[in-house]
């Protein structure tokens, strides 16, 4: 059985670098079927969110460790603020992103509206600037129409690569590896 992770605050106030408290705990629980399965805790580890590194051996695209996206809004499919992925993960959530205003109608159009707030699932929309981890599939799209959505090299999946090729993202980046890209 694999483990993933849940983002609990532990204590300070202090901000780190995604405006989350400097100083997190991993909750660590089973991956079952969809999702992770709360209450099933097996422990705690530490993670350092002052750096944004994500606590796992997974690599970016650029073959640096894996950074976390987003802790507010809190995104990824395993909702642990990075874009990791695995077998339950159809969609393949790997590509992350600064959301525009343009790429959001673009998405709404086609059916996955994600500014719309959706109390069920305790998501408060997205609106522009916010960084979401993308489905691989949707940022091609996006691309194809012309909307795609600034990237974040650093915290992209390297399973993004079989899908859009590296020059490509690149040309799309934003952040530390673009300079500051919008």
């Amino acid at each position: 059985m694999t483990l993933g992770c849940v983002l609990a605050p532990h204590r300070g106030d202090t901000q780190g670098a995604f405006g989350e408290p400097a100083e997190w705990r991993y909750n660590c629980v089973p991956r079952a079927g969809v999702g992770l399965m709360p209450g099933l805790a097996l422990g705690w580890m530490e993670c350092d969110a002052t750096s944004g590194v994500c606590m796992n051996t997974s690599k970016n695209v650029l073959g640096g460790p894996l950074l976390a996206c987003s802790y507010a809004p809190l995104t990824g499919f395993y909702r642990t603020g990075c874009c990791e992925t695995g077998p339950e993960d159809a969609g393949r959530h790997v590509v992350c992103v600064r959301v525009s205003e343009a790429f959001l109608a673009f998405s709404r159009s086609a059916g996955n509206d994600l500014s719309t707030p959706r109390s069920e699932y305790r998501f408060a929309g997205l609106k522009p600037g916010d960084r979401w981890c993308l489905c691989a599939l949707r940022w091609k799209e996006a691309w194809e129409a012309g909307v795609a959505p600034p990237v974040v090299l650093e915290a992209t999946h390297e399973s993004a690569l079989r899908i859009v090729d590296l020059d490509t993202l690149k040309a799309h980046a934003f952040g530390t590896a673009a300079g500051s890209r919008d």
